[in-house]
């Protein structure tokens, strides 16, 4: 079994929840749903693998401070493909 993301939930109110998101080299958030619309701001720059239903795999190359925001309903499983950790902010709006 791949070894787990550690979130850290920063902030989590009524409009929204801020989580840190640190990822070990090969670590795996574990397949799961957005039930909100959300925003990611990574803060290093490097690869994630992002497997979605049936498996189908894709990578995403993402860049320090470069957000990108995405709607509910998404469900994947997101792993580090790098070397080093790899850490994000995600902002999920209630």
């Amino acid at each position: 079994m791949a070894e787990m993301a550690v979130p850290t939930v920063r902030i989590d109110n009524e409009r929204t929840r801020v989580t840190e998101w640190r990822f070990a080299p090969g670590a795996a958030t574990g397949w799961h749903r957005h039930e909100y619309d959300y925003t990611v701001v990574p803060m290093v720059d490097g690869r994630l693998k992002l497997v979605t239903e049936g498996g189908h795999e894709e990578y995403a190359e993402l860049k320090a401070g470069v957000p990108y925001f995405r709607n509910a309903g998404v469900e994947h499983d997101v792993i580090n493909a790098n070397d080093y950790e790899f850490w994000f902010i995600d902002i999920e709006l209630k």
